[in-house]
């Protein structure tokens, strides 16, 4: 789980809280409104250093994050293999299409024992103003959806498993040596972003 999202040093700090399951908070009273937690999410963004901003015309402030603003609660796949579109709706009820412009990202390359209780996928909803953007936590049973649509791979030379989506490949996990194929191909996604949503390590080329 990331850390609780700090304002930007010097910005004005509005009363309200997204909790890790989602729900906002104002004042520590949950907002019951689902047209007003969705207006409040169009107007979400992320500054150049990756703190959480609501901006408005008529009223702009940080508030706290406790993980990523969104979850993934929904998942529609056609096609399959190279061809296969993985289509996630957001609890904001954005639908938002996997691929090079939102990658998945997941923290695969390492043991199982490094993700006791597992390491959820991200999905990248929308960029923020610099290099961090918006991101939507896959919900427990979607993950399961897209575990179940998974295939062998490598990436980066580490033989993986991993989702198609839109002409990109995106790895979910990793595979033991001894499994790993040499005649695999290897896949070709987009650069993944860090935990934080910024872009970090290097693209599956």
């Amino acid at each position: 789980m990331e850390d609780v999202s700090p304002p930007s040093p010097g910005g004005r700090h509005l009363p309200f809280l997204i909790r890790r399951d989602g729900v906002w908070l104002y004042r520590g009273t949950p907002v019951k409104r689902k047209a007003m937690v969705c207006l409040f999410a169009s107007l979400l963004t992320r500054d150049e250093q990756g703190a959480y901003l609501l901006r408005s015309p008529f009223e702009s402030g940080f508030i706290t994050v406790e993980d990523v603003p969104f979850l993934a609660v929904e998942l529609q796949w056609h096609g399959a293999g190279r061809n296969q579109r993985l289509c996630f709706r957001t609890n904001m009820d954005e639908t938002v299409t996997a691929d090079a412009d939102h990658p998945i990202r997941a923290v695969w390359d390492v043991p199982p024992e490094a993700c006791i209780e597992g390491c959820p996928p991200y999905l990248l909803i929308r960029p923020g103003d610099g290099a961090f953007g918006l991101e939507a936590r896959l919900a427990r049973s979607v993950w399961y959806e897209l575990a179940a649509l998974a295939e062998p791979g490598t990436c980066r030379g580490v033989p993986c498993l991993g989702v198609w989506s839109c002409g990109s490949f995106f790895p979910l996990a990793r595979l033991p040596s001894e499994n790993g194929d040499a005649s695999m191909p290897e896949s070709s996604a987009p650069q993944s972003p860090d935990a934080h949503g910024a872009p970090g390590g290097t693209p599956c080329v």
